[in-house]
């Protein structure tokens, strides 16, 4: 018995370890050290909701996306910063790529390239690909979720994300979507969450 419990425990770490929540960015930030984990610095109510449900971050890996920052993990330190998602901001990370680094280097003076790009945050969320995420939630703005949906293309195309994973798509009114971030992040699943939403277009949120 005790080595069935301990394989039953191993299954659900790994189902844990192949869930994948990106959450837009918030424009409410925590103050405090320059530099705090995303996770921590964010305080908008998506974040607050994801704090309160899995404050130890058992139930899925999240990680952000940012127009000053792009896609990391959100675990990774940030400080603060006030840069609004633009349609010009929009528009250039939909035409990037895995390799495409934020924030964008304004000179092309530097020898080194300076900011990270989404490759190295995915590949280190499922160790290099031999953990591909089974699982997603993208949550957030409709010029949010269109990015997001985009890098999930990308991230299917490099091994990251299984072709046959199960993708839960969070738009709409603010209340409704920390309800179904609770329900996705608990449930294990999105069995409860409605698709409307996809089916006919996203709508526009405040976060």
């Amino acid at each position: 018995m005790r080595k069935e419990e301990v394989k039953c425990a191993d299954w659900e770490r790994q189902d844990v370890s192949r869930r994948l929540l990106i959450l837009a960015c918030s424009a409410t930030k925590k103050d405090g050290p320059r530099y705090l984990p995303a996770v921590e610095r964010y305080n908008g109510p998506l974040w607050q909701t994801l704090r309160a449900t899995d404050p130890k971050g058992e139930l899925a890996q999240a990680a952000f996306l940012s127009a000053h920052l792009g896609f990391r993990a959100a675990s990774t330190p940030i400080a603060s910063y006030d840069v609004p998602m633009t349609p010009q901001i929009a528009a250039a990370m939909k035409a990037g790529n895995l390799g495409t680094r934020w924030p964008q280097q304004k000179t092309k003076k530097r020898v080194m390239p300076t900011g990270e790009h989404p490759g190295m945050h995915i590949a280190s969320l499922t160790d290099f690909g031999s953990r591909p995420f089974a699982s997603v939630a993208l949550a957030g703005g409709y010029r949010y979720i269109e990015i997001m949906q985009t890098l999930l293309r990308l991230f299917r195309a490099g091994g990251y994300v299984d072709h046959n994973a199960s993708v839960t798509v969070i738009n709409g009114p603010i209340g409704k979507m920390r309800r179904d971030l609770r329900v996705w992040l608990t449930s294990g699943g999105s069995a409860d969450i409605e698709h409307s939403l996809v089916r006919r277009g996203l709508a526009k949120s405040h976060e």
